[in-house]
């Protein structure tokens, strides 16, 4: 594996069980049992009704693109120069929540709002998995 050079996330508390799945392959999202529904971003509280009572549920990691942008220029200096064109989009997953990714596996002239994609996961160090969406 080469050098990942780009920023990495930092797991807290309440985000690790989500990098977790992501480093196992399963997209997880925290669900409220209080009022029944998921969120995303993670935290240690919900966001609809303020419960503290989550648990963690792996989601379909199916969705469409609510929304995106082809980046090309890079604003993060020389770490990311070898991706660009790169695309980061908003998913609408099929549990509710938007979540911000990128989409591979096409063009980004292919990437159209609306498009089904399907979560892949890309592990970029030993510890780190990122999720990433492609065309379903």
């Amino acid at each position: 594996m080469t050098e990942y050079t780009k920023p990495l996330p930092r797991p807290s508390a309440a985000t690790r069980p989500f990098w977790d799945g992501c480093r196992e392959g399963v997209l997880r999202l925290p669900w409220c049992r209080d009022c029944g529904r998921p969120h995303f971003f993670p935290r240690s509280l919900c966001p609809h009704c303020l419960g503290i009572d989550l648990e963690w549920r792996a989601a379909s990691g199916r969705g469409r693109v609510w929304s995106h942008s082809t980046v090309r220029l890079s604003f993060w200096g020389k770490a990311f120069d070898d991706s660009l064109p790169y695309v980061v989009a908003m998913i609408d997953l099929e549990e509710g929540v938007r979540i911000l990714s990128n989409v591979v596996g096409c063009g980004p002239e292919d990437v159209a709002i609306g498009m089904p994609v399907t979560v892949t996961f890309d592990a970029v160090t030993p510890d780190v998995t990122l999720p990433r969406f492609r065309p379903a």
